[in-house]
């Protein structure tokens, strides 16, 4: 049976410049030339995955947003869970709160994240600010725009105080992940469908490619997958909770602890 090596991205294998190491970028390679399967979970978007693993080539399907998507090496979508307007409720509560969100949606077939600049934090300012150029970017002049198209993804950057409530109202509802986002240290609320999540993204790979699965991973949004792995490897900056129900801890991730590991376990002839 075949074996599917999955990734975290962001504090896994990137590093703090959020690139791949030219070591890694070989091994994942002469990986992709033997025809071993290995991909990536994270919670970026395709855009934005493509562009930090630039020069690294992948041969199975590449799970997205936490597992909202999947997308083949086609870069097509096979697996996708969205809110079915359930999200509407959401962002109501959000609104409301002082919160507005920035919205993910696929507005016919064309997928965007939306956002009032006016009510943007100062974190949420600071995340478009790094995306002025991308192709999914939608500022709307009113908050009765976010609520078009299918929406699957819903971000709040704000102070941890204030998120906090509204992760304990919706945790247990649908896949909410509250976090201190890696590069500028802010904290983050992510609200998406129940079925949105990496474990469930992986479990379905798992059963189309009828293969193991050994998982790596460093935060706690990686926690699920980890669960529905066979092996799972947490890097040595991982934080405690995953280090905790990993088969082994390894390296760093500065260090290419992931590459360094299936080098060894998978020898490059």
């Amino acid at each position: 049976m075949k074996t599917l090596y999955i990734t975290d991205l962001d504090g896994t294998i990137l590093t703090k410049e959020q690139t791949v190491t030219e070591y890694s970028k070989r091994v994942f390679n002469a990986l992709y030339e033997r025809g071993t399967l290995v991909t990536y979970a994270t919670a970026r978007s395709l855009e934005t995955a493509t562009v930090v693993t630039q020069g690294v080539k992948f041969g199975a399907p590449r799970v997205v947003y936490n597992g909202a998507f999947v997308f083949g090496t086609d870069d097509k979508p096979f697996i996708s869970h969205t809110f079915e307007g359930a999200a509407h409720g959401v962002i109501d509560t959000l609104l409301s709160g002082g919160l507005p969100p920035i919205v993910y949606s696929l507005t016919n077939g064309a997928e965007k994240f939306s956002f009032v600049p006016k009510l943007l934090s100062k974190g949420g300012r600071m995340f478009i600010d790094t995306r002025l150029n991308s192709v999914r970017i939608n500022p709307v002049d009113s908050t009765d725009a976010l609520y078009k198209g299918d929406i699957f993804y819903l971000l709040c950057i704000d102070d941890k105080a204030k998120l906090l409530p509204y992760y304990d109202m919706y945790k247990d509802e649908f896949h909410c992940v509250l976090s201190v986002e890696p590069y500028t240290h802010n904290d983050w609320l992510e609200i998406m469908p129940r079925a949105a999540t990496k474990a469930n993204a992986i479990r379905e790979l798992k059963a189309k490619l009828n293969c193991r699965l050994v998982a790596f991973g460093d935060g706690k949004n990686d926690i699920d997958m980890f669960l529905a792995a066979d092996e799972c490897y947490a890097v040595e900056n991982a934080v405690p909770e995953l280090k905790e129900i990993a088969t082994a801890v390894i390296g760093k991730n500065t260090d290419d602890a992931v590459a360094k590991w299936l080098e060894k376990n998978e020898p490059l002839k």
